[in-house]
This record gives structure tokens, C-alpha cells and sequence, in this order.
């Protein structure tokens, strides 16, 4: 009987995984269930020059939101496989400069789509009712009793922007409570349950008693929500920014709220945050009572954070062991299975052309069978996957390292 075939490329205690911003220990868990237990666990980020000795040797990096990763730091990460946000953005990585180092990067844009949706619906329920202003009254010893401006989410208009995973949990959750959902988002959607979508920004934010932002960061949505767009607004709505910091300029909505020209906000994320609970936080916003102020907790909740270090994880663990990318966020997907009594080649290179006629070209004057092969391109690059005879793979390995336009290549046993 032949030995069993190990399934990875060198031993799994000599893989090195870096986590950072104290990811919580379902992924150090789900890592050590998969035999990765050479795993370094920091509860804070790191500066710039730390952060690039400690990279040195790891193979799999994971990060939340303060952690950046640029050109300058993956240059330093000279072995570094692949990179888990253990967060749902991934702003806080150049993704094109990964992806010319062969990097795929992954994130979890489902595990705390319920905490996000929960806080804007708790959110929208205090600002309704008046209750931020009344709350700090109350502190200040000032006893407000009355129903004037305190309304009920019953029957009121919410308007969501950007109906994906958030916005679309926040559907359904506001209409359990009897609110009437609206949406608008540049891509046309079907809306789940009742819910109506709108030709226009501004027919949303006229008519919405409570607009909830639920964009991702890109160019057209840098600032999106100016004066202009405030000022479409009912002076008795709400606005609610739970998304990027970037989607709202902060100033104008500093001016709407010192003029009263809506009844409050809740805004969640800011253009500039503190890179550590240590840092004082600076905004306008603090100095109105009617104004929900948090330190982006939206995916901040105990549920939310244990799903998310499974989530992630469980995706570097796909990647390591069989070189499946599926849900990378800048890297061609391929979906893998196992590859039981063969090893496997892994080649990242340039998408030009004829790199896969190369390829095939090496294999057919060595005489090497390929029992089974994949690929997968974006603009930038390709992957190719191939499933070998294990005689085979080291020669193949040499060969491939020197194919045009090779970024990386590492064999899977």
C-alpha cells in the first residue's frame, strides 16, 4: 500500500500565520482544528516598521481595519501566500499592488451583516423617539418630558442605499417592524418582501423619514452624501452612516445639523478614526446632542467577530491546503477539489498571451501527464492550477519557474 499523500506543501508547523488587532480565537481555533498551530496573535496593529520585521517569514497574514498594508510593506513580507481581512472591507490593502506579487486577498462579507443591520435598526428606533438629545439633556440634569418630535418606526419610510448583503438584512428586519423600505442602488435589484426600489438618490432622500447608508468605498462614492444631497432631505428625517467613512463629508453634515435641517444622524464611521483606543477622537459631530456618535462597532459584537474568525480563516486554510481562491477579493477564483495521490501545481503569472501554450509546451517535451487542470484570469494575472504524477513535480516546479511572466509557483504534495 502506498503512504498517504501529505496534503501540503511542507509541514503545516512550519507555515506562519500572523494575526493582528486581536482577531478573535475562533480563528485560532479553526486554524489548530486544520493542524496550523504556529500562529503568532497580537491584540493590537502594528507601525510601519514593526509591522514589516514582523512580516518577514510569515506566510499568511491576518488584519482588521487599522492595519495598512501597501507596496512599501508587502515588499518586506518576502514569503507571504495570502492575506484574510477579518472584517468585510478591504480598503485598508492595495489590492492591485497584492496582486502583482501573487497575493490573493480575502475578507467575510457575510458574518456580521446581522450586528450591522441590528444597530442601525436600534439607531433609527433612539433618533425617532429623540432619544440621543434627551439622554444628554437628562445627563446635564435638564428633565425634558414630552412627545413633540418623538415618533414611532411604525409606518415610517426607510431608505436604504446600496442593497447588498447589509442593506438587504436591514430590509427585512425593518419590515418586521411595519416600516415601508425603499431602496436605491446602481445596479437594479429585486428587493426581498415589499420593499420598492428607486429611480433616483434624490427621490429616496426626499420622501425617506430615515435614509441608512450601505455603499462600499470606491471614487463615486467619496463623499456622495454632501450639502447638496443633505439639504433633499425632511427636516424632521434621519440619516444613518454604518458603511465607509469616506460616503459622508462630515463638515456638511455638521452644517445640516447645526441649522436644523434634519432631525439627527447616527454615523458609525468617519474619514479619519484613531489608530488606537490610546487616541483622542476629533469631529464636529460632537458637539450635537441629536447626533449617535460610535467608534465603528457595527461588526463589533461578540456573534459577529467569532463568525468572522471562522470565516476567514476557514478561507486561508482552503487556500494553503489546496489552492482554492474562491471569494478572493483581487484574484482570480478557482474552487478546488482534493487531489488525492497527485501533487499539485500552483503558477501565478502575468496575463499576457502565451503563457499557457508555454506551459503545455514544458509539459508535452518532458513527457508529463496532467491528470487534471484549471484556470482562472482577471485583467492583471493568471492562475493555473495543474494535478501531476508526484514523480514529476519538482522538475516541473524548476520548469515552471522559468515560464515568461511567472509571479509565483509553488507545489502542493
Amino acid at each position: 500500500m502506498n503512504p498517504p499523500v501529505n496534503p501540503t506543501s511542507f509541514e503545516k508547523n512550519k507555515i506562519r500565520f500572523l494575526l493582528l488587532e486581536g482577531v478573535h480565537e475562533s480563528a485560532l481555533n479553526t486554524l489548530a482544528k486544520a493542524g496550523y498551530e504556529n500562529v503568532d496573535s497580537l491584540k493590537t496593529s502594528l507601525g510601519l516598521e514593526d509591522l514589516k520585521k514582523k512580516l518577514a517569514g510569515v506566510h499568511f497574514l491576518g488584519i482588521r481595519s487599522r492595519t495598512q498594508i501597501d507596496a512599501e510593506v508587502l515588499q518586506a513580507a518576502n514569503k507571504l501566500l495570502a492575506i484574510g481581512c477579518f472584517c468585510i472591507g478591504t480598503n485598508q490593502v492595495q489590492l492591485d499592488a497584492a496582486l502583482a506579487r501573487g497575493i490573493p486577498v480575502f475578507n467575510a462579507p457575510f458574518s456580521n451583516t446581522r450586528s450591522v443591520a441590528e444597530l442601525v435598526i436600534g439607531q433609527a428606533i433612539l433618533l425617532l423617539r429623540g432619544v440621543p438629545e434627551k439622554n444628554a439633556l437628562l445627563h446635564r440634569g435638564i428633565w425634558q418630558k414630552a412627545a413633540q418630535g418623538s415618533f414611532e418606526t411604525r409606518g415610517k419610510k426607510l431608505g436604504i442605499v446600496g442593497y447588498g448583503n447589509i442593506g438587504s438584512q436591514l430590509s427585512v428586519l425593518a419590515e418586521a417592524m411595519g416600516m415601508k423600505v425603499y431602496l436605491y442602488d446602481v445596479v437594479t435589484k429585486l428587493p426581498l418582501g415589499n420593499a420598492s426600489q428607486l429611480d433616483s438618490l434624490q427621490e429616496l432622500m426626499a420622501q425617506c423619514d430615515v435614509v441608512s447608508l450601505h455603499v462600499p468605498e470606491t471614487n463615486a462614492t467619496r463623499n456622495m452624501i454632501g450639502f447638496e444631497q443633505l439639504s433633499w432631505m425632511k427636516s424632521d428625517a434621519i440619516l444613518i452612516n454604518a458603511s465607509r467613512g469616506s460616503v459622508v463629508d462630515i463638515d456638511a453634515l455638521a452644517g445640516i445639523l447645526g441649522k436644523k435641517g434634519i432631525a439627527g444622524a447616527a454615523i458609525d464611521v468617519f474619514p479619519q478614526e484613531p489608530k488606537s483606543n490610546a487616541e483622542e477622537f476629533h469631529s464636529p459631530l460632537r458637539e450635537f446632542d441629536n447626533c449617535i456618535i460610535t467608534p465603528h462597532v457595527g461588526g463589533s459584537t461578540m456573534e459577529a467577530q467569532e463568525n468572522i474568525g471562522v470565516e476567514v480563516s476557514e478561507k486561508l486554510i482552503k487556500y494553503s491546503d489546496n489552492g482554492s481562491s474562491f471569494t478572493a477579493v483581487n484574484f482570480p477564483e478557482v474552487t478546488l477539489p482534493a487531489h488525492p495521490e497527485n501533487h499539485r501545481l500552483l503558477h501565478i503569472h502575468k496575463n499576457v498571451p502565451g503563457v499557457l501554450s508555454e506551459i503545455n509546451g514544458i509539459f508535452s517535451e518532458i513527457g508529463i501527464n496532467i491528470s487534471a487542470q484549471y484556470l482562472q484570469t482577471n485583467d492583471q494575472v493568471g492562475y493555473v492550477v495543474m494535478d501531476i504524477h508526484e514523480q514529476y513535480s519538482q522538475i516541473a516546479l524548476t520548469r515552471l519557474n522559468e515560464v515568461t511572466g511567472t509571479i509565483r509557483c509553488r507545489v502542493l504534495f
